[in-house]
């Protein structure tokens, strides 16, 4: 069984690198220990794993205070600067943090590439 639990967690983290733009991720246990990450530094990972509990500690506090249940339950978040985007979610004992360009940025790459080529067949 644990077998099974592992080969899922494989191909979900397969298709989180097939997403375009997809960066880097982290996953990390409710006490902020990194099990597994990749195109980080552990440094990194460790740092976004502080940050990023207390983010979602939080932000499941207010919402619990906020909203009646069923509808009171933060599954995951999404942080967004001009530079990536971070996805945050929470299952069980775990966090995965996913970080990623933005799509403006994968868009303005893509037509620049174009761009280069059209030219070059002219």
């Amino acid at each position: 069984m644990a077998t099974t639990q592992g080969n899922e967690v494989e191909d979900a983290i397969r298709e989180l690198k097939g997403i375009p733009g997809f960066a880097s991720y982290a996953v990390l246990n409710n006490d902020g220990i990194v099990i597994k990450y990749e195109n980080m530094s552990y440094k990194t990972a460790v740092h976004h794993a502080h940050q990023v509990l207390s983010l979602a500690s939080k932000a499941n506090k207010y919402v619990h205070d906020l909203f009646d249940p069923p509808d009171n339950e933060v599954e995951s978040i999404r942080l967004r600067t001009a530079e990536y985007e971070m996805i945050v979610a929470q299952m069980g004992n775990f966090t995965v943090i996913v970080s990623q360009s933005p799509a403006e940025l994968l868009k303005k790459g893509s037509g620049d590439e174009e761009k280069k080529e059209e030219a070059k067949k002219e």
